[in-house]
């Protein structure tokens, strides 16, 4: 009898019910291996897999990198540290963080080192690599404090993130004394770039800095009063005297292309960032491809960050970059030398100028436009997420303000000024009992009534639902810039405009290619609009990024919970978690989330 060929209409025959071929032998295994032995392309067995066969009682040989971060005991940092795919073989990455004497501006001060440099060790990781990270370390509202002389391992991803990012500790006031350092999170190498590979990749941290300790700034913020103007600037930690003596920060070579990762990782003070005679091409900002523009100079807030390109095709010989500060009577001013490789001379003493008043700085944030061609940590274009066609489920007005209570400052939004607790909000929520820490919605939607002055100092947590698209109104009624920072998250920065807000206003919203980013600025006298959708469970900071502000309340925390309880969406605390507060003896179960949506099928 004739063999039978095989045609699209013979799928009605299939068997997709009856397993028992496939129980009786007619199956294979296909086994796909990287040679790289990379987290790009495969995962490492969990720490709790049951072993067996020949294999049980083996000790599991780890794939990651584990990164150790060692903090004084003096010091309670959030230290935060990635690091990039590597082979078996390589070492350990070490970070470890010591009290030095310092004196960046000429005056001795005891400074955070990070492996003994100043500012840190740059940090590299490649999108959705799983890390390991050892610390002496506590995250505010979401662990227990970790008890002096002892450590613990985070286990984290660096899921769909690609770009420029900073690390710097973040408790009390230990951000003016250094600890920071850059954080670079490359594409996946399936993944194309919208530019060429450059000649080299360099960080610049900008920022202001104080000669006094990071101890008396802290006593000058509890005694009820603010910090001063900074007493200068630095670049990379520091500042060139421009007589000669000065070596170069970063060197180019001739007709070569070099990224700039500019990142201002200062207190409270905005930046204006030049380079004599180079023009910077925009490519990155904050996790996003951008429209690629030329600009002179770039105003860097409080906590962003830029990648630009710049080109060696001028005369060969030394050139400055120049970070100087913005919106102050008093302008300070940090340079540093770039220097040709085959260059003859020193850098002229002539200096490109800042640009003055903060409404050229509203023009050049709506010059900023989404790459919709390009993809970032994922291979879709950016432009394939339409925004601006999603309809907005609720929005929230966050306006900030600033008061006596008991006759010492506070900062605050919507009238309340955050306090930090004892049980970490995340443990509180977790263990359901966030009744006995904190309450939910101690602020409306609606803002600050007009003309209230009080302020309530509490918990500030705010309870949002889980995949609703949200509009986020920030007004700013004071005379100062401010910046603001939500972690978890990147949103839409869709408007920026004088005045106050109203629902008319968004017939002016960018709802095309406004840029995707995790910080927003707000002018003095003005208010900023952003968009997101909370699709990420967990208990997220948002907050003033100007350090004395946060530090003396302006920051809540947002709380956004699947209703499915489902490791589909929020993975369960890990067993070692530290507990304390009203949590501490509770028993760490695995059951508070469980599998909802994991059924293996096969076909026959």
């Amino acid at each position: 009898h004739r063999a039978r060929k095989w045609s699209p209409e013979k799928r009605a025959n299939y068997n997709l019910l009856d397993a028992k071929n496939r129980y009786l032998g007619q199956q294979l295994y296909v086994s796909v291996l990287s040679p790289a032995l990379s987290l790009r392309d495969e995962y490492t067995f969990q720490t709790a897999l049951l072993l067996c066969g020949v294999v049980k009682g083996m000790p599991e040989e780890p794939k990651w990198v584990l990164v150790v971060l060692v903090c004084p005991p003096a010091l309670s940092l959030r230290c935060i540290a990635l690091d990039g795919p590597r082979r078996r073989s390589l070492p350990l990455l070490h970070l470890e963080g010591h009290l030095r004497p310092i004196s960046p501006l000429g005056v001795p001060q005891q400074g955070i080192l990070i492996n003994g440099e100043f500012p840190g060790p740059n940090i590299n990781s490649t999108t959705n690599n799983n890390e390991e990270l050892l610390a002496k370390t506590a995250f505010p509202g979401t662990t227990c404090p970790i008890p002096a002389g002892t450590n613990f391992t985070y286990h984290f991803q660096v899921k769909d993130q690609i770009g420029s990012f900073f690390y710097y500790p973040s408790t009390a006031m230990h951000r003016a004394a250094g600890g920071f350092g850059g954080l670079r999170i490359n594409s996946r190498l399936l993944i194309p770039v919208p530019y060429a590979d450059p000649e080299d990749d360099y960080t610049v941290l900008i920022g202001d800095w104080y000669t006094k300790s990071h101890t008396a700034l802290k006593q000058l913020l509890d005694s009820g009063r603010t910090l001063a103007r900074p007493d200068g600037i630095l670049i990379n930690g520091k500042n060139a005297k421009g007589d000669g003596s000065d070596e170069p920060l970063f060197t180019m070579k001739p007709e070569k292309t070099y990224k700039y990762r500019i990142c201002n990782v200062g207190l409270r003070t905005s930046l204006n960032f030049r380079i004599q005679n180079h023009p910077m091409k925009l490519v990155e900002m904050e996790g996003s491809h951008v429209v690629q523009n030329d600009y002179q100079s770039l105003d860097v807030h409080v906590g962003q960050c830029f990648s630009v390109l710049v080109t060696a095709n001028q005369e060969p010989r030394d050139y400055y970059m120049v970070a100087s500060t913005r919106f102050m009577k008093t302008i300070h001013m940090s340079k540093a030398i770039i220097r040709y490789t085959n260059g003859k001379g020193p850098a002229s003493s002539d200096l490109p100028e800042a640009p003055m008043g903060w409404a050229w700085s509203l023009n050049q944030f709506r010059t900023f436009r989404w790459n919709l061609t390009a993809s970032a940590a994922r291979p879709n274009p950016q432009g394939s997420f339409r925004y601006g066609s999603i309809n907005i489920t609720r929005t929230i007005k966050l306006v900030n303000s600033f008061g006596n209570v008991d006759g010492k400052l506070r900062y605050a939004i919507n009238g309340v000024s955050h306090v930090e607790t004892e049980t970490p909000l995340k443990l509180a929520e977790y263990f359901k009992v966030p009744e006995k820490v904190f309450k939910y919605d101690m602020i409306t939607d609606e803002g600050l009534p007009e003309g209230s002055t009080t302020i309530t100092v509490a918990p500030n947590v705010l309870n949002a639902t889980y995949r609703n698209f949200v509009e986020i109104i920030f007004e700013n009624h004071e005379k100062r810039l401010q910046s603001w920072h939500l972690n978890g998250y990147s949103f839409f920065a869709v408007a920026i405009e004088p005045g106050k807000w109203s629902p008319e206003k968004r017939t002016n919203y960018n709802l095309l290619d406004a840029v995707s980013r995790h910080t927003i600025q707000v002018f003095p006298k003005s208010w900023a609009a952003i968009l997101l959708t909370f699709d990420n469970c967990g208990m997220w900071n948002l907050r003033s990024e100007l350090t004395e502000n946060r530090y003396l309340g302006q920051q809540l925390y947002v709380s956004v919970l699947s209703p499915a309880l489902s490791l589909r969406d929020e993975y369960n605390i890990p067993d070692r978690t530290l507990l304390c507060g009203v949590v501490k003896g509770h028993a760490i179960t695995q059951t508070i989330y469980h599998l909802s949506s994991f059924i293996p099928y096969f076909l026959p």
